[in-house]
């Protein structure tokens, strides 16, 4: 099943993302290698800075879509004031259907 990660940035915690980058792509590459990692990215301000981010994981439930969210490295930086994980339907252009 597929689960989103809707993660809302502090403000003005652009520097941490920064900081904590690094870390952050090696986690995420991780979960690509394993098969786990279906989409990510970051949501972008007016200004074309990051704000958050949108990670899409295919897990078996939404535990373990959130011990995923929980194990992120901008997570445990505190980077982000807000976490949501949703069950998601991917319809179009989906590459597995």
């Amino acid at each position: 099943m597929l689960f989103a990660l809707l993660c809302t940035d502090k403000p003005r915690a652009l520097q941490l993302r920064l900081d904590t980058r690094p870390d952050h792509l090696a986690y995420l590459d991780d979960l690509n290698a394993r098969g786990i990692l279906k989409i990510a990215g970051p949501f972008l301000g007016e200004d074309g800075k990051p704000t958050g981010s949108l990670v899409i994981v295919k897990t078996k439930s939404i535990e373990e879509a959130k011990a995923i969210a929980e194990a992120d490295p901008y997570v445990k930086a505190g980077l982000f004031a807000n976490v949501e994980v949703k069950a998601y339907n991917w319809v179009f252009n989906n590459p597995e259907a």
